[in-house]
């Protein structure tokens, strides 16, 4: 009886990773639009006067509520409200695996195509700073570069070593974080901005995908 129950209940529909239901999680969208009949990727700076990471270069997107469905519909809320645009102009192509940037933070990358280009005159200035594109084609032929962040575990002063082997001796193991930049004209794309987007490119460099000239229907 009791393996059975405990059968059926590890069937049910559990998080990606121990942790999913409390973590801080955040959906954005790699918006692709059409400039002069070629495809680019659409980037914000966040605006100035923005309390966390003011002038940083993001995809639109942001913290999931309570009350989106899922967070897909994170993703198009929050573009709709940064760019200024109706959500039905946005053409939902697909998505890339969640990013896991800790156990307490998961971003939800989605791709999709932004019809017009009305959101260039006016977006959410309380938001963004400014808007940019980058040609698809020169992403796929730029080599981003790389450093590395070295983070070194720092245990809490009650930390109770006492309870663990080798005490205040304890191996703490260290780990270190990769960080891209991709470097274009004035901008620098780094953090997990440029992660994304290095995960997306290398899809499509291995994939067939359609000339990047073929029109937004294609």
């Amino acid at each position: 009886m009791f393996l059975d129950k405990l059968k059926g209940q590890l069937s049910k529909h559990q998080g990606l990773f121990i942790g999913e239901d409390t973590a801080f999680r955040s959906a954005v969208l790699i918006p692709l639009v059409q400039v002069e009949g070629e495809w680019h990727i659409l980037f914000e700076v966040r605006a100035l006067k923005m309390r966390k990471q003011p002038g940083d270069i993001s995809f639109p997107g942001g913290r999931i509520d309570a009350t989106d469905v899922s967070p897909l519909a994170a993703a198009l809320r929050e573009t709709s409200e940064e760019l200024k645009i109706d959500e039905k102009t946005i053409q939902v192509i697909g998505q890339l695996s969640p990013y896991i940037a800790s156990p307490s933070f998961v971003i939800y990358p989605f791709v999709g195509v932004i019809e017009g280009d009305q959101f260039l005159r006016d977006y959410s200035k309380d938001e963004v700073e400014e808007l940019f594109t980058v040609p698809v084609k020169w992403l796929l032929n730029h080599e981003p570069y790389l450093h590395h962040v070295n983070i070194t575990p720092e245990p809490s002063p009650d930390f109770p070593f006492d309870k663990i082997m080798n005490g205040t001796e304890y191996q703490w193991r260290a780990r270190s974080m990769e960080e891209w930049f991709f470097e274009y004209g004035q901008y620098t794309i780094w953090g997990l901005t440029a992660r994304i987007l290095k995960h997306f490119i290398t899809i499509l460099k291995k994939g067939d995908f359609l000339d990047l000239g073929d029109s937004v229907c294609s």
